[in-house]
């Protein structure tokens, strides 16, 4: 995994790559992302970049046989503690040692690196259960810092999801965290920081990790897997910096969810006019199906917060496409501070209601006249 793979977060990369580089490396670092972050894809980068034998300025090399053996998660000095759980194929002393080969499916597969704790529970087929990190992996743990590095400079020991920590896990590691091996960097993997240890998370250097920003999304989308722009943009909304949410939803049937909300803002403004658009908007949204009703109600989420900022100040939205910026320059003006927060609780309304499996042509005329009245709110 190189830094140049994952879109975006350029900060985060140069705080990374010049610890490397100033000989700063602490020894437990907390990378702290949201799931579909790449919380874990930067801390395989950092891992490599830190074992690199032929580092370059801004990456590591991909070549010397460090890199490779990281990149298939084959490296000995590379090593994974993972919630889980008893299966069909590990019945009993469920460790994460046992799981290393439906890990490295799991990771190396189509944006594996950015799934989250659902995905891989079915992946390894645990059915309805909950995984975990036991406190036998604490056993484990110890046996496996009290070996030196075979190959690289540095052993590497990835915590994915540390909040699942049993207790007893939980306290071997920090014990090893107060008194580090040599020559061990432990790189803990968080979406729920605030539920490990204050005296764990006192004793790690956090890395924030920032969601996806929607530019740096549409561009890999459409770089890496052709999805075509406007889908591209549209998934990038929608999953809200979500990459591993974008990935899953990039197959599913074209929806022009932009030219969707446009028609129905100008049937919402002219609702008293004309209802009967209203009510063949109605029609087309519960012919879309009940998860894109939901995506579309998101987007909308989205672009309407869009507007509200255009409406403030244009360069905070920055990156519109031509189409875009002409609605929304036009539609800036009937959203703003007096009716955005009753937008907002409105679209989040039906949204729970569609999630619900309310009748959606229902719930759609009555967001419509909510909406309606709310555009006609004055600004004051």
């Amino acid at each position: 995994m190189r830094f140049a793979e994952i879109p975006g977060l350029h900060e985060v990369k140069q705080v990374l790559r010049q610890s490397v580089r100033r000989q700063h490396v602490a020894h437990a670092q907390l990378f702290r992302g949201a799931e579909g972050s790449g919380a874990l894809a930067l801390a395989l980068a950092y891992a490599a970049f830190l074992n690199c034998e032929n580092r370059q300025p801004e990456d590591s090399c991909g070549e010397c046989p460090n890199c490779r053996k990281i990149d298939r998660l084959v490296h000995p000095d590379l090593n994974f503690i993972l919630p889980v759980t008893t299966t069909k194929a590990v019945s009993k002393d469920a460790l994460s040692h046992k799981f290393t080969a439906d890990w490295r499916s799991f990771v190396l597969a189509d944006g594996g690196l950015y799934q989250g704790l659902n995905d891989w529970m079915q992946h390894i087929g645990a059915d309805n259960k909950q995984g975990s990190i036991s406190k036998d992996e604490a056993v484990q743990l110890l046996k496996l810092v009290s070996l030196k590095a075979f190959e690289a400079p540095f052993k590497v020991v990835v915590i994915w999801l540390p909040e699942l920590m049993h207790p007893a896990a939980a306290n071997a590691v920090l014990k090893l965290l107060e008194e580090p091996p040599p020559a061990t960097v432990f790189l803990l993997v968080s979406q729920q920081p605030d539920k490990l240890l204050p005296t764990i998370v006192s004793r790690v250097q956090v890395v924030l990790v920032p969601r996806f920003q929607e530019p740096d999304l549409t561009r890999y989308l459409v770089d890496h897997y052709q999805v075509p722009e406007v889908k591209a943009r549209q998934l990038a909304l929608v999953s809200e910096g979500n990459l591993g949410a974008a990935l899953a939803a990039r197959d599913a049937p074209d929806n022009d969810y932009f030219a969707f909300f446009a028609d129905w803002m100008r049937s919402c403004f002219a609702a008293e006019r004309n209802l009967d658009k209203l009510v063949a908007a109605a029609d087309q949204f519960q012919k879309m199906g009940r998860e894109n009703q939901k995506e579309f109600l998101q987007y909308a989420l989205g672009l309407v917060r869009k507007v509200l900022l255009y409406g403030l100040d244009a360069q905070l939205v920055p990156h519109l496409p031509a189409a875009e910026q002409t609605f929304i320059s036009k539609f800036s003006p009937f959203v703003h501070r007096q009716n955005a927060e009753g937008l907002a609780q409105v679209l989040n309304e039906a949204h729970f209601h569609v999630e619900r499996n309310a009748n959606p042509r229902i719930t759609f005329v009555d967001t419509s006249l909510q909406v309606a009245d709310l555009l006609r709110v004055p600004v004051n």
